[in-house]
This record gives C-alpha cells, sequence and structure tokens, in this order.
C-alpha cells in the first residue's frame, strides 16, 4: 500500500504520534459503524450476542501479537489510560502490603510520569534510573534500585522521542522470580518489534493507533499468575466490563479496528521492518549533506525514527518553516504545545540549546523515499537566514 500525497499536502513524518488508519482496518470498523445497533454486553439477544463474539475474537488477535491469552487483554482508551490503570491500579496494594517503593526511568512517557508524580504525593517513593548518552538504562542499574519494599518498576520498551530500545528483556529475566511487578509501556513497540513476545513482564501498555489503527483504543495486557489475576484495582466505577477494571461500554467498532490493526502487524512485522529500514537508510543519505548529529546510540534505535540535531538550526524554526511540506516534531505528541527543552534530550546530556536544535522524524513502511528529498536543502537555507 504505497500512495503519494496529494499535491500540496504536507509530507507526513511523525508517525510515532499517529500512524494513519490503514484501509484494511476501517473496512473491517465500518460494517460495525453502518450495521445494527450492537452492544457487547447485551446478551439477550443476537445483535449483543454478535458483537460479545466479534469483540473475544478481536481481543484473540491482539493477544496472538505477543502470545499471551485472551483473558489477559483488557481493552482501554489507549497506553495512557493503560499506564494509569497499571500504575495507580496497584496503589492500594502497596498500601496494604507497605509496598510503596516504585523503579521507572527519567525518559518516561507523561503517562508513565504523571500518575508516577501522584503516587508520591500518596507518599509513595519514586526512583528514577539514568540514562547514558546514548539514551538507554543500564539494566543492571534498574535491578539494584530494587528493595524489599519495592512494588513496581516501570520501563518503557522504546522511546517515543528517540526509538531507542530500553533492556526490558533482561530487567525482566532479573524480576521474573520475584514479587516486583514489572510493568512495560510498549506502546512504541507492540506490533512493532517481534521479540516483545519473548519479554517477560506482568503488566504491558499497547495503543492501536501506533499500529495503524484508530484512535480511541488500546489495551492493558495484565498477565495472571497461576489461577489469581495480579491486585490492580480500577480507577473508575460503574459496571463490570473487561473483567471489572475497566467498566463502560464496550466501543465495539474500535475494539475491532485494533484486533485487524494488530492481525496485521504480526503478519506484516517483517516486511515493514525491512521497508522502514530501506527508508531510514534514504534519510540518512539525506542527512549526510548537511552538518547534523543523531541523538542516541543508532544501532538501538527503531527501524522507523530518528531524533536529529541541526546546529545552528532552531526545531521551531525548521517545523514553522517547512510546515506545509514536512510534518516533522521535537517532542512528544501529548507535549507539542510546551516550548520547554525534551526532558528525554536533557537526560541524556544535551544542552538546552542542544535540545532545541533537534527534532524527531519517524515514518512508515509506506511512505516514499522520494518525499524527503527537500530535507537537506530547506536546513540549509534556514541555517543562511539564522
Amino acid at each position: 500500500m504505497r500512495t503519494r500525497p496529494k499535491t500540496g499536502t504536507p509530507i507526513y513524518l511523525d508517525y510515532n504520534a499517529t500512524t494513519p488508519l490503514d484501509p484494511r482496518v476501517f473496512e473491517v470498523m465500518k460494517e460495525w459503524y453502518l450495521g445494527p445497533p450492537a452492544n457487547a454486553g447485551s446478551r439477550t439477544h443476537v445483535f449483543g450476542q454478535r458483537a460479545k463474539d466479534a469483540v473475544e475474537y478481536a481481543r484473540a488477535q491482539v493477544a496472538a501479537v505477543i502470545n499471551v491469552s485472551s483473558e489477559e487483554i483488557i481493552f482501554t482508551s489507549g497506553a495512557t489510560e493503560s499506564n494509569n490503570l497499571a500504575i495507580i491500579g496497584l496503589a492500594a496494594y502497596g498500601e496494604k502490603t507497605g509496598r510503596k517503593h516504585i523503579v521507572s526511568t527519567v525518559i518516561e512517557h507523561k503517562a508513565v510520569m504523571e500518575p508516577l508524580q501522584y503516587l508520591a504525593k500518596k507518599g509513595f517513593e519514586i526512583e528514577l534510573a539514568t540514562v547514558c548518552k546514548g539514551g538507554y538504562i543500564n539494566s543492571e542499574d534498574v535491578i539494584r534500585r530494587v528493595r524489599d519494599d519495592t512494588l513496581l518498576v516501570s520501563v518503557m520498551h522504546a522511546n517515543n522521542e528517540t526509538g531507542i530500545l530500553q533492556p526490558v528483556k533482561e530487567i525482566g529475566a532479573a524480576l521474573q522470580n520475584s514479587d516486583v511487578f514489572f510493568h512495560i509501556d510498549a506502546a512504541q513497540t507492540f506490533g512493532k518489534e517481534a521479540d516483545l513476545a519473548c519479554v517477560e513482564f506482568d503488566m504491558l501498555s499497547a495503543s492501536s493507533h501506533k499500529i495503524y489503527g484508530p484512535q480511541g483504543i488500546g489495551a492493558l495486557i495484565v498477565k495472571r499468575q497461576g489461577i489469581t489475576r495480579i491486585p490492580i484495582t480500577c480507577l473508575v466505577r460503574g459496571g463490570g466490563q473487561e473483567r471489572g477494571l475497566r467498566p463502560g461500554t464496550v466501543p465495539v467498532a474500535l475494539v475491532l479496528g485494533f484486533g485487524m490493526a494488530a492481525d496485521l502487524a504480526k503478519l506484516e512485522c517483517q516486511a515493514r521492518t525491512k521497508a522502514s529500514q530501506a527508508f531510514r537508510n534514504a534519510i540518512f543519505k539525506e542527512l549526510a549533506k548537511v552538518e547534523h548529529a543523531i541523538n542516541g546510540d543508532a544501532s538501538r534505535c527503531q527501524a522507523h525514527v530518528v531524533n536529529v540535531r541541526f546546529p545552528g538550526v532552531d526545531s521551531e524554526a525548521l517545523m514553522m518553516g517547512n510546515r506545509d511540506s514536512l510534518a516533522l516534531s521535537n517532542g512528544s505528541a501529548c507535549t507539542s504545545d510546551s516550548y520547554y527543552p525534551s526532558h528525554v534530550l536533557l537526560s541524556m546530556g544535551l544542552s538546552e540549546d542542544e535540545a532545541n536544535e533537534s527534532v524527531r522524524i519517524s515514518w512508515g513502511h509506506n511512505t516514499e523515499k522520494e518525499n524527503i528529498a527537500s530535507l537537506s536543502q530547506s536546513i540549509e537555507n534556514l541555517r543562511v537566514t539564522l
């Protein structure tokens, strides 16, 4: 599926913020939007049963991506809600058991940072592991911070701003036989990094709109421990949906879209990664024409993203000067209204000026290589005028 944008349309290079909806996913959803009304909780008639069966089929599709049981999939509105449910949902258990110590990292997304800050105000002790200049944490540094009263370790799989992969496999293996719960924010890797299926974890957050699915739907994968479930409690009240952890009417069309997107991601993972790597090579060839510096260890980076600094070129000026031709980002989409330097880049040792010279370029498997031919010239033009 390769489509060239219409003339005058900016080239979209912000896939880490959100991916376009795959037409095949839309077709699945359209049937449910235009068909007869269906509430998966209405079990007394054929319409409700049909919806319930469809939801469970989609649940199995999502589960298959990382080889877990369908019963371990809890549908949410997205990774942000999943992160909140995983972290704040453990608070009552932590208070009950006296385990109020949590380990995370300085480069987490706001969807993890803010729940942690909330728990800190409730008396929890939050300890954040630092990162090296390459943009990744040391797994041993995380493990050594674990104590007898540690409740949770929460680490993202890949950073949303840099694309740098974190050592979650090593951390999961080290925590596997302990009483410490391990949560992974996999918003940027679910359906993209095949080895995620080999990682040990207790809870994992995923989002549909990062894998060409609809916005507004995601999942928290909650592993079962034998016949028991991890002791998280729901954050809102109002029904017993999603095993009592996420009350509210299940959005059937969105769930089915997520299921289809997950199915396609699993089937096409290798081909998508190969295509993204080819585009990455084209990006690096274009960048070689101008002065630049890659932020983070390129050897540990995902195939579809790069965070790059252009000395002497303000990132805001670069984005605004190219807003009609290139859609770029200089940080998380959740903080795009903020002009503060990236906390991720600052944590990696960049100065505020260097962080403000950096942009994130992210693409998809169907992005045309020709679309970045104007990037280097745009940078040179700005460098001359600034």
